[in-house]
């Protein structure tokens, strides 16, 4: 049993790992979103991999799940609707266009 977690977990942690270097690597807008969703999936993987394997309350991992799925699909909304407000405005979804929105 503790085998078939750990694989979970270790596809996890390398799916979470490529959405990290996705969001710190890439200058593309769409690029970053993309690295938080995988990071999100590893994060959902996690979560119903510790529910089938551990006696809590059944089904708690499911319900975080199922909320972080709605939290996914809102971010996507939100980014896709930015990135193309930027592209409208700039012309490009790279970062560095947008060098003077910083503080």
């Amino acid at each position: 049993m503790s085998e078939a977690l750990s694989s979970y977990l270790l596809f996890s942690c390398a799916m979470f790992a490529v959405g990290l270097v996705g969001v710190l690597l890439r200058r593309n807008l769409v690029a970053m979103l993309i690295g938080v969703e995988l990071m999100l999936n590893a994060v959902l993987i996690n979560l119903v991999a510790f529910a089938r394997f551990t006696d809590g309350q059944p089904g708690i991992g499911q319900v975080f799940a199922l909320f972080i799925i709605g939290v996914a699909a809102a971010e996507a909304a939100v980014g896709l609707s930015i990135v193309l407000a930027v592209h409208k405005a700039r012309g490009a979804i790279s970062v560095d266009a947008l060098e003077e929105l910083k503080g």
